[in-house]
C-alpha cells in the first residue's frame, strides 16, 4: 500500500448534499479496490483558468488514501467511466518529506512557545518591579 494525494473536481455541483453523494460515490471506488481513504477536505469552488468541455468552474476536493500502485491504473480507467467526476490527479506522497515537513512544523512551535514564555516571563517581571 502506498499513501497518494487526489485531486477530484466535480462540475455541475450546485448543493453540499450533492457533492457529498459524488465524492462517496467516488471514493467508493477507491474502497472496491481495497485501498483506504485517510483523509478528506474540500477546497470550494473554483474557476478554471479556461474553459473546459464547456465548463466554467467546478469543486476541488481534495483526498489522501492508500491503494496498492497496481491498482492505481485500474481507479483512473474506473473513473473515466463516472460522469460525476470531472477530473482527478494522483500525486504520490514522499514519506521522508512529510516527516521533515512535521519536523520544521513542530520546531516552529516549540520556538514560538519558547519566544510566549520569554514575553510573560517579561511582562510578570515588569509588572513585579513596579
Amino acid at each position: 500500500m502506498k499513501k497518494y494525494d487526489a485531486l477530484y473536481i466535480f462540475v455541475g455541483v450546485a448543493k453540499d448534499d450533492v457533492l457529498e453523494a459524488n465524492l462517496a460515490k467516488a471514493l467508493a471506488e477507491v474502497t472496491r479496490l481495497g485501498g483506504v481513504v485517510v483523509a478528506q477536505d474540500s477546497l470550494g469552488k473554483r474557476t478554471f483558468a479556461r474553459s473546459m468541455k464547456k465548463r466554467d468552474s467546478g469543486v476541488y476536493v481534495k483526498v489522501r488514501l492508500e491503494i496498492d500502485p497496481q491498482k492505481l491504473k485500474e481507479l483512473v480507467a474506473r473513473y473515466r467511466l463516472v460522469e460525476e467526476v470531472f477530473r482527478v490527479q494522483f500525486l504520490a506522497v514522499d514519506e521522508r518529506r512529510e516527516a521533515k515537513i512535521a519536523a520544521e512544523r513542530a520546531a516552529r512551535a516549540e520556538r514560538q512557545a519558547r519566544r510566549e514564555a520569554a514575553q510573560a516571563a517579561a511582562i510578570a517581571e515588569k509588572t513585579a518591579q513596579e
